[in-house]
C-alpha cells in the first residue's frame, strides 16, 4: 500500500466564523505528517477568502470559490483539486480535537479500508442547546448509540461531517451525488456496491455544532426522514424497520395520548418512563440539569421531524409512485 497522504476538505457556505474556529484547531493538530486543507466555498455571500488568508503562513491551505452547486458537488471539486491520495472530509462546524490525525492514520495503518467515518461529540465550550442536540443525536437510547461511536462497525454508513475516502474510492465512485442531505449514505451504499470496505474509527471523532435554534434542527431531521425513503428505493438493500422507529414512535405517542383522554394511561406512562430515563442519562453524561431538560425537547424534536417526514416521502414515493425530485425539489441540486 502506498503511503497516505492527507488532504482535508472543506465546504463552506456563509460561514466565515466557523471556518476560523476549525483553522483554529488544526493549529493545535499534533501529527509527524504532512497534510493540506483544501476550501471550497460554494457560492457564498459572506466569504471566508479573508479568514483563509489570515492562516496562510502557518497552516498548508488552498481555496477555491464556485457557483453554488450544495456541498456534495463542492467536496468532489475540492477532492479534483487536492494532492493527497486520502481525502479527509469535514463540514465548516465541526471542531478537531488534537489527536484527531494520529488517531485515522494509526488505524488505517493497521486495518486499511478506503472510507470511514468518525462520531462526534459536544465541546465543553459549546451552548446548552448544542449539547442537548448532540445528546439526542448520539445516545444509545435514541440512535443506537451508532453516531456517537459505541462500537466498530463494518459497512457503516459514513457522515461527511467526518467522513475519510481514498483518491480511488473517489475515482471508481464519482464522489457525492445531487441530493441533499443524503449524499452521505448514497456515496457509501454504492461504494459497498463496487466493492470497497467502509467502517467506523471510534477513536476518530470531531467536535460537531450542529445546528443552533430549535427550527433549524427540525428542519435538518425533517429532511434526513424524507431523505431515506429515496435512499431505500435507490439501493432496496439497505431497507430495514429500524427507519420506521421515529414514525412509530411518534404515532404511538400520539395515540396514547388520545388513549389518555379517556382514562387507559398504560402507554403513556411507558412513554414517560422512556423520557425519564432519557433525562437520568443526560444528566449524567453533561453533569447539567439545563441540558438534561432540553435534551427531552431535542429528542421529541428529532423523533417526529424525521418520524413524519420519513411517513410524508414513503407516501408520496411508494404509495403515490412520484418522482422524488418533483415531489421534493428542496432536497436536490440540480446545477
Amino acid at each position: 500500500m502506498e503511503r497516505m497522504n492527507f488532504s482535508f476538505i472543506i465546504p463552506v457556505y456563509n460561514r466565515p466564523n466557523e471556518i476560523k474556529e476549525l483553522l483554529d484547531s488544526f493549529l493545535k493538530l499534533e501529527t509527524e505528517d504532512d497534510y493540506e486543507i483544501v476550501i471550497i466555498e460554494d457560492g457564498s455571500t459572506e466569504s471566508s477568502e479573508g479568514v483563509v488568508k489570515s492562516f496562510k503562513n502557518e497552516l498548508n491551505i488552498s481555496y477555491y470559490f464556485k457557483s453554488n452547486s450544495g456541498p456534495g458537488d463542492s467536496r468532489n471539486y475540492g477532492m479534483k483539486k487536492a494532492k493527497g491520495n486520502y481525502f479527509i472530509i469535514l463540514d465548516s462546524d465541526v471542531l478537531l480535537p488534537s489527536n484527531y490525525l494520529i488517531e485515522v492514520k494509526t488505524f488505517l495503518d493497521n486495518s486499511y479500508y478506503d472510507c470511514f467515518g468518525g462520531p462526534d461529540a459536544a465541546h465543553p465550550s459549546f451552548s446548552n442547546l448544542q449539547k442537548a442536540i448532540n445528546f439526542s443525536m448520539t445516545s444509545f437510547i435514541t440512535t443506537g448509540g451508532i453516531r456517537g461511536g459505541k462500537q466498530k462497525i463494518e459497512d457503516f454508513q459514513p457522515r461527511s461531517f467526518n467522513m475519510g475516502l481514498s483518491k480511488k474510492a473517489f475515482l471508481a465512485s464519482g464522489g457525492f451525488g445531487k441530493i441533499h442531505p443524503g449524499e452521505d449514505p448514497d456515496l457509501s451504499l454504492r461504494l459497498q456496491k463496487l466493492g470497497f470496505k467502509t467502517t467506523l474509527i471510534e477513536t476518530a471523532f470531531v467536535y460537531h455544532k450542529r445546528r443552533i435554534s430549535w427550527s433549524k434542527f427540525y428542519k435538518q431531521v425533517n429532511k434526513f426522514g424524507m431523505v431515506r425513503p429515496i435512499l431505500n428505493q435507490w439501493h432496496p438493500s439497505s431497507k430495514s424497520i429500524v427507519y420506521w422507529f421515529p414514525t412509530i414512535f411518534s404515532l404511538g405517542f400520539i395515540i396514547a395520548t388520545i388513549l389518555a383522554l379517556f382514562q387507559l394511561n398504560l402507554p403513556l406512562y411507558l412513554y414517560g418512563f422512556y423520557f425519564v430515563v432519557a433525562f437520568i442519562l443526560a444528566l449524567i453524561s453533561n453533569r447539567s440539569f439545563s441540558v438534561a431538560i432540553q435534551s427531552l425537547l431535542a429528542i421529541g424534536i428529532q423523533f417526529f421531524g424525521y418520524g413524519f417526514g420519513f411517513l410524508k416521502s414513503t407516501f408520496y414515493i411508494l404509495i403515490l409512485k412520484r418522482d422524488p425530485k418533483k415531489s421534493f425539489p428542496q432536497l436536490f441540486f440540480l446545477n
